[in-house]
């Protein structure tokens, strides 16, 4: 069976998680260089800037590295329900002392539809690139394959995972509902089991012929080898790397990932327009309280929500953050990447030994 030294080329079954916006070409390298994958994410930014960071950390490590992009479709406009949630989230600006956007637009575009970012990944070549939000177009699949770049996706079911291992896809993140940040899955308004991680990773090692790397919940080496007891071939970490200093998270994130409240973390679609798991808050539980107009799509959301976010942040407050983190955030540690990488590897062997 392909094991994550063959699959990926590293000497350790642990991927750091992409995360946009929090991993940094530093972070990816210094775990990379601990012998485990390091990843960023290139979805928040253009064709352009997504070369510089991918130089950037070519330039940190020799090792193998993720880039990840979001694989969304485009949101479909609406003018009534743009102005009906602009019109719910304008008394928070007001009380902020700033103005509501008087409209809004989609902020992202994806490797769904970004006709830049597939000459641009095909020119840069890195080692791995990774799907999330579903699949682009297969001939893009198709490129990035003939040019010798291994593939992972996000898949949250299995039918999601079924339709992953047809597109030819090199392995499938099992991505359970305890992760921290974007759901994965395909269609954002159709059904969502929310499988576990375990139970995800079960189900897809039972149907599947390609190989699984776990995600969602995972915070220590005891859960890797739990996870790859399972038939998992590797697990991807995310929230458990955020305190490292090499990690983007600002003073407000950290805190609040050291705190009792990262003991309480919910799925929201009010702050981007997908649903995403992060740290409870106001944004959540006031924004998102029941009987709120219908949310827009994802990317027209997240203008809004960005805007009110720096609003808040101006203002002196962070409780409109989103401060993405799994279920199991609290027990993130605060350790330089490299050290965190080898404490992993200790608890990785000292677990495995034990089975």
């Amino acid at each position: 069976m392909t094991d994550a030294r063959t699959l990926l080329g590293i000497e350790l079954p642990i991927i750091q998680a992409p995360m946009a916006g929090t991993a940094t070409p530093r972070l990816a390298a210094a775990v990379s260089n601990a012998g485990a994958l390091g990843s960023i994410s290139i979805a928040a930014v253009n064709a352009a800037a997504g070369r510089s960071m991918i130089r950037e950390l070519r330039e940190l490590t020799t090792r193998p590295f993720n880039i990840n992009v979001f694989c969304n479709r485009p949101s479909h406009p609406d003018a009534a329900t743009e102005a009906a949630w602009l019109a719910h989230l304008q008394p928070y600006f007001a009380a902020f002392g700033a103005a509501a956007p008087a409209s809004l637009h989609d902020i992202y575009t994806s490797f769904y539809n970004d006709n830049a970012l597939l000459p641009m990944l095909l020119e840069e070549r890195p080692p791995i690139v990774s799907l999330h939000l579903g699949l682009p177009p297969q001939a893009r699949i198709d490129a990035l394959k003939d040019a010798g770049i291994v593939l992972l996706a996000s898949a949250t079911s299995l039918a999601e995972g079924r339709q992953v291992q047809a597109a030819g896809i090199d392995a499938v993140v099992a991505q359970g509902t305890e992760a921290g940040g974007h759901r994965g899955v395909f269609d954002e308004h159709g059904p969502d089991q929310h499988l576990s991680t375990r139970d995800l990773v079960r189900v897809l090692h039972q149907q599947l012929d390609i190989p699984i790397i776990a995600a969602g919940g995972l915070m220590d080496g005891a859960d890797v080898a739990d996870v790859l007891n399972l038939g998992a071939v590797a697990a991807q970490l995310g929230t458990a790397f955020i305190l490292c200093p090499e990690s983007a998270a600002n003073a407000a994130y950290r805190q609040m990932l050291g705190s009792e409240r990262a003991r309480s973390t919910a799925l929201t679609t009010v702050i981007s327009g997908r649903p995403a798991r992060g740290i409870v808050n106001r944004f959540m539980t006031e924004v998102g309280a029941a009987g709120h107009p219908p949310v827009p799509g994802f990317g027209i959301a997240y203008h809004a929500g960005k805007e009110l976010i720096a609003a808040a942040a101006k203002a002196g407050s962070a409780e409109f953050a989103a401060h993405w983190a799994g279920t199991q955030a609290a027990r993130a540690r605060s350790l330089p990447a490299a050290q965190l990488v080898e404490k992993l590897k200790e608890e990785y062997h000292a677990a495995r030994s034990t089975l």
